[in-house]
């Protein structure tokens, strides 16, 4: 058998014989601080179990890492899903949203009871004791196909009619297998930091921070996410379509046109009924602010409330912050030295409160334009004045955060969050991630309107986050009310934008482990034409035709 030669972070190339499992090279890492996860191999995230066939730089994951945790994350929910099926094996247990470093999971036949749990409980630790390898296997699609269906996995079994390879990739552990979505960590051994904590008629399957993976956080509840999530799922149950697999059933030209009839009526009651929450304050709300992470569809929601307000007798004023900056020169920067436009001090507060204390009292003002190509903000030209049935709207990062608006007493704010909290799942053991929801609806979008390429919008997304984490998500449970902008059809839609310019990243890009990924999720969707979307719906936002002006 010919040789492959396997280089290390170290520097040091070994030849080893081409197909030598990854836990058979792993010796070349020498002392690890932290357990693996996986590994990368050129950039590919391949769990130990993987077989390498060519030359091949490999650096290891630790479960401290951010795709570590993603892995350890996800083998948590393989974990319980094996506990599941030895404690309760005519049940069937389904995961959901992501809730306060947990993930919240429930049993379809009723509300799960705290011997159930402790029951659940028991027997993964039990299973993280015995140290049973996780592994992948490749079967034949027939057998697939044979073993989903006499386990009664229809959610799977749907999710598999897409595909037509000849192989596929299963994750085993126990003797229970589940499709192979992601590289899981090796053994149950890894998974020492868990815990079950009941929450509403289900559980949270609860995991560490990346940073301290010995240690579960503190419980800060998310009582208006779950609220409009569990909201979401409910109604969902009108169109009938719970997984991916489902939606590709239905995906024929009439059937998915009145699905997405029946999906974008449903946002748009959801954002009358946000309009009829304002106007039950009326007497006293002046101004409304949204605010929600990058990709959220603030903008549209900005837009479509509007027009719900106008139909109740308001006339409603939208102010951009974005014109609020402060000139460049006094914008704050970063631990780099970057200009950092998130942080609060990026824009001029007390100008702001000036302008809206002066429109409160009757007066006019004219409102400011930022120039982002030179960096100055200048007077617009456009001047405003309130009347009664005026109500001001102002869409941005910080709308939650009080110290934006410090001068403008709290019963004048009606505050909403938005984000994209995505309820359908690939299937019963695997949810999508809200995140890669608005990472790709970001990169499309990007692509689209912005110039930036796939491996732009990746490579900037961690900077994103850790604002998203520092200046919105802090204060989304202060919010009077949210809005799910998720359309359940949308990434059928998004995927056919996505994937040529994900595909343009190459294995020599460190995004490369990312935009593979997010290829294999996307794999599962069947494409939707975007000639269905409405041209008034949050999707257009990103893909561009739509009746707004942005």
């Amino acid at each position: 058998m010919y040789q492959i030669s396997i280089r290390y972070p170290s520097g040091n190339a070994v030849s080893y014989p081409a197909g030598i499992k990854v836990s058979e090279a792993i010796s070349g890492f020498g002392s690890l601080a932290r357990p693996l996860a996986a590994v990368l191999v050129n950039n590919e995230l391949q769990p130990l179990s993987a077989s390498i066939f060519i030359n091949c730089f490999m650096e290891p994951v630790l479960i401290d890492s951010a795709q570590g945790a993603f892995s350890y994350r996800r083998s948590l929910c393989f974990l319980a899903a094996i506990a599941a099926r030895d404690m309760f094996p005519k049940r069937r247990l389904i995961v959901g949203q992501s809730i306060g470093y947990g993930f919240y999971h429930r049993f379809l036949d009723g509300k799960t009871s705290e011997e159930d749990i402790n029951a659940l409980s028991k027997r993964m630790r039990e299973l993280v004791e015995m140290d049973i390898p996780i592994a992948t296997q490749w079967w034949s699609y027939e057998d697939a196909i044979s073993y989903f269906r006499a386990n009664e996995q229809e959610d799977t079994l749907m999710l598999l009619e897409l595909k037509n390879e000849p192989r596929i990739a299963l994750n085993e552990c126990s003797g229970f297998r589940d499709l192979h979505i992601t590289p899981l960590v090796p053994s149950t051994a890894v998974m020492k930091t868990f815990e079950l904590l009941p929450y509403d008629e289900g559980f949270l399957l609860r995991y560490p921070k990346k940073e301290n993976p010995d240690l579960i956080p503190p419980f800060e509840d998310d009582p208006l996410l779950y609220k409009i999530t569990d909201n979401t799922r409910r109604r969902s149950g009108v169109l009938g379509v719970p997984s991916v697999g489902a939606l590709n059933r239905i995906n024929a030209p009439k059937r998915i046109k009145d699905y997405i009839t029946v999906a974008e009526t449903l946002m748009n009651k959801n954002v009358a009924e946000l309009a009829d929450q304002v106007a039950a304050r009326g007497d006293s709300a002046r101004v409304v602010l949204i605010a929600g992470p990058s990709s959220s569809g603030k903008t549209t929601t900005s837009k479509k409330l509007s027009i719900q307000l106008r139909v109740l007798g308001f006339e409603p004023m939208v102010i951009g912050l974005d014109d609020y900056f402060v000139d460049r020169s006094r914008t704050p920067k970063d631990e780099n030295g970057e200009y950092d436009f998130e942080r609060l001090e990026a824009l001029d507060v007390d100008y702001l409160n000036e302008q809206l204390v002066e429109l409160f009292q009757g007066k006019e003002v004219e409102l400011p334009s930022f120039d982002f190509k030179t960096g100055d903000r200048k007077p617009s030209g456009k001047r405003i004045r309130m009347g009664e049935q005026t109500i001001l709207i102002m869409e941005g990062i910080h709308g939650l955060n009080e110290r934006l608006t410090p001068r403008i007493p709290k019963e004048h704010k009606f505050k909403i969050y938005v984000s994209a909290l995505t309820q359908i799942n690939l299937d019963e053991h695997n949810r999508i991630s809200t995140t890669d929801n608005r990472l790709i609806r970001r990169m499309v979008r990007d692509n689209q309107f912005r110039g930036r390429t796939a491996l732009e919008t990746i490579k900037m997304w961690p900077s994103v986050q850790r604002g998203e984490r520092l200046h919105i998500f802090p204060f989304q449970n202060s919010a009077d009310a949210a809005l799910n902008s998720a359309l359940d059809y949308e990434l059928g839609v998004l995927k056919i934008y996505a994937e040529p310019i994900l595909r343009l990243i190459k294995p020599m890009n460190e995004e490369y482990c990312e935009a593979k990924r997010l290829l294999n999720f996307l794999s599962y969707f069947a494409p939707i034409s975007a000639q269905y979307v409405p041209q008034d719906s949050i999707i257009r936002e990103f893909i561009g035709e739509s009746s707004f002006k942005y």
